[in-house]
């Protein structure tokens, strides 16, 4: 059936109203925000660090540096007393060609208000991160004249696992990413910090309904192909080019039922070790760089 994937004579028929819902964000910029526009504080670095009045932080350099490259909205950045060199020094340029306050604090304050535990002297307090729809994706494809390349994540609950595959998507021109609302990690400053900044820049839908959201890309001719150790053949020896949305299944049970039936077919990655398994954004990246060479050709 798969080699044959090419001819795409399944029957399946196009939809003339694509039928995506209109999804709320994930999160909602608060009415706070306002307070911190850098025209009100601007200059002021001996500001008084109010971190209670926002919602999100960014922590680590890369990840402040890409937030201030894309122009997300920053309202103030900390830095470690005494810090100047390096990376932290292009932090400073970047900050005051745009008038972002930049505010040196003890080592002890960013330590305090770190959920990394890794921010590298850097701390940047942000308006929260906005999810697309899926539609934005589709037409982010589309405007670039390039088949649709999108990542569909089944309850992948590690912010770490998050971070390295939105990365790795950024490397492989990914067009979007599509997460579930529920049972999994959202776009969190551990994510952030995990994807280098790659959050800036790739697209993330957040739906209610997997399984649904697989059937409506379906509608627009995408082929599904799952991840799974017991796929219809190696990653390697299937036709991955076109259109295509890859899912990659949870850390601990891969891909559910449900989402495992939506799938056009599925695909393994061979083992020839003692351990029986790969973490989710190492077999993520795998099949994803596979895809691309396929795509490249």
């Amino acid at each position: 059936m798969y080699e044959n994937k090419g001819k795409r004579n399944f029957e399946r028929k196009e939809s003339g109203n694509r039928d995506f819902k209109k999804r709320e964000p994930g999160r909602r910029d608060s009415g706070k925000r306002e307070a911190f526009r850098s025209s009100e504080v601007r200059g002021d670095f001996n500001a008084p660090v109010q971190e209670d009045e926002v919602q999100e932080t960014l922590e680590g350099r890369n990840s402040v540096i890409e937030a201030l490259k894309s122009d997300r909205a920053i309202n103030k950045i900390l830095v470690s007393k005494g810090d100047k060199e390096g990376s932290i020094k292009q932090i400073f340029g970047l900050a005051r060609d745009k008038g972002i306050v930049v505010q040196e604090v003890e080592r002890q304050k960013l330590d305090s208000i770190s959920s990394t535990n890794a921010h590298q002297g850097v701390v940047a307090f942000v308006s929260p991160m906005n999810y697309v729809e899926v539609e934005d994706i589709l037409q982010a494809a589309a405007s670039k004249g390039e088949p649709p390349f999108i990542i569909v994540l089944d309850e992948i609950a590690d912010p770490h696992n998050l971070g390295s595959i939105l990365r790795t998507a950024d490397a492989v021109g990914v067009h979007g990413v599509i997460i579930p609302k529920r049972r999994a990690v959202g776009l969190t400053a551990v994510v952030s910090k995990a994807s280098a900044g790659a959050i800036e820049y790739v697209p993330v839908a957040r739906v209610t309904n997997i399984v649904q959201t697989i059937d409506n890309l379906k509608k627009q001719n995408i082929w599904i192909v799952g991840t799974d150790s017991s796929g219809d053949k190696p990653f390697y020896e299937s036709d991955m080019k076109g259109a295509i949305a890859l899912v990659i299944g949870s850390e601990g049970e891969g891909m559910g039922r449900l989402v495992r039936e939506s799938c056009d077919f599925t695909v393994n990655i061979p083992m020839q070790g003692k351990i029986s398994s790969l973490n989710a954004s190492v077999a993520a990246a795998i099949v994803m760089y596979e895809i691309k060479k396929q795509r490249s050709k």
